[in-house]
């Protein structure tokens, strides 16, 4: 068995390496504890969309293949659970979502600051990240090379990529298809300049293309995790307990391989999911600044800081009683915390020195808060797996 112990030395990004200097260069050494059964629950609806490679894909006789498939089998059969698969389509997944069709979209979706608003990601199991991909003729060396008014640019209508697509490439003329397994075929019959995929579904799209293609990228940095209902917490600490498990016992290792998917990064590793949550709290920080832009609300509230650490304190605490271990350093997880606000503060300060975003920001009682509580649920959890020292006492 392989260990899970192991610390990432994958560069982190700038804005969140000063968490990550107090996080991860604490030594690694909790194992991982086997999750336990999820209850009584006999059945797990999980949204599919089956139209994205190398995660999900529908044949002509209606059967699902993929490895996002075969994940939520490989789960729902450990659970005990009865397996139902829904259907959804990228436009409207996050309403699906929200209105119950499903317990939990399992289908190659990104972590996304505004999904994080109204659900809860569970510890990622892949990286991608998104590339453009053009005729192997096409003079563009570069992605920013084709930001240009002439230019026409195909991409999956609201997903994630549409997003990015919008913002790298405000110039072009964007093409936003319903059916992501129509976008390739504009391109390969020149109605479009380029396509956006990523790097995990753009091997696929190549080599099914009956024209010569190149990949310009990848220009992001994304995760891949499973999106739960905000309202099923306990659903969603199962499946990160089941993730980090089967990434500690090569199961997720061997499952990328199945699905053709080589150099992938051991993201269910608990250091190198930490740095990813971290990454998807500091995420919702210009919403909070927007908000308080609004409102008026100061950067800085000292007493909210203190609430904020202490309870980081206590999640930390609980986090290991519930594993059978021994409690964190006090003072290094509250420097851990601190370390979060001061990352959030700077980034604050940076956003309210620019211009206004435009739109009417989340609201940051209702929303921002609650997804921050989730997120911080599932850091205080994995502080623990990460394998911070334990208190002296």
């Amino acid at each position: 068995m392989r260990s899970a112990s192991k610390c990432p030395a994958r560069r982190a990004p700038a804005r969140i390496g000063l968490v990550l200097l107090l996080a991860l260069g604490f030594a690694c050494r909790l194992t991982p504890i086997d999750p336990e059964p999820n209850g009584p629950t006999a059945s797990l609806r999980v949204g599919t969309s089956g139209d994205y490679a190398p995660f999900s894909l529908e044949a002509l006789d209606g059967t699902l293949a993929g490895l996002d498939v075969a994940l939520a089998r490989a789960y729902a059969t450990d659970r005990g659970l009865r397996l139902e698969f829904v259907r959804f389509h990228w436009p409207a997944l996050q309403a699906d979502l929200e209105a119950g069709r499903f317990e939990m979209a399992w289908s190659g979706v990104t972590v996304r600051p505004e999904r994080s608003l109204t659900g809860r990601f569970s510890v990622p199991y892949l990286e991608s990240g998104a590339i453009a991909l053009v005729l192997e003729n096409d003079p563009a060396r570069r992605a920013p090379d084709l930001d240009r008014p002439e230019r026409r640019i195909a991409v999956n209508r609201g997903g994630h990529l549409e997003r990015v697509a919008r913002a790298s490439f405000p110039r072009a003329t964007l093409l936003s298809i319903d059916k992501n397994r129509d976008v390739l075929g504009l391109l390969v019959e020149r109605r479009a300049d380029a396509v956006i995929t990523d790097t995990l579904e753009a091997p696929h799209w190549i080599a099914s293309s009956p024209v010569r293609l190149r990949a310009l990228g990848p220009f992001t940095r994304d995760h891949k995790a499973v999106w739960l209902r905000a309202d099923r917490p306990e659903l969603a600490r199962d499946v990160d307990r089941w993730l980090v498990a089967r990434e500690a016992d090569g199961t997720l290792s061997r499952m990328r391989s199945e699905a053709g998917i080589s150099h992938a990064h051991d993201s269910a590793e608990p250091a190198a999911a930490l740095e990813a949550a971290l990454a998807e709290r500091l995420g919702l920080i210009p919403f909070v600044a927007e908000a308080k832009r609004r409102s008026g609300r100061p950067v800085e509230v000292p007493e909210r800081e203190r609430i904020v650490i202490e309870a980081g304190v206590r999640a930390t605490r609980a986090a290991a009683e519930d594993a059978g271990v021994p409690p964190l350093d006090t003072t290094g997880v509250s420097d851990f915390y601190r370390a979060q606000i001061e990352a959030s503060k700077a980034m604050q300060q940076e956003i309210l020195a620019g211009p206004a975003a435009a739109g009417e920001p989340p609201d940051l009682a209702e929303e921002i808060r609650p997804a921050l509580l989730r997120m911080g649920e599932k850091i205080a959890w994995l502080l623990v797996r990460a394998g911070l020292p334990v208190d002296p006492e």
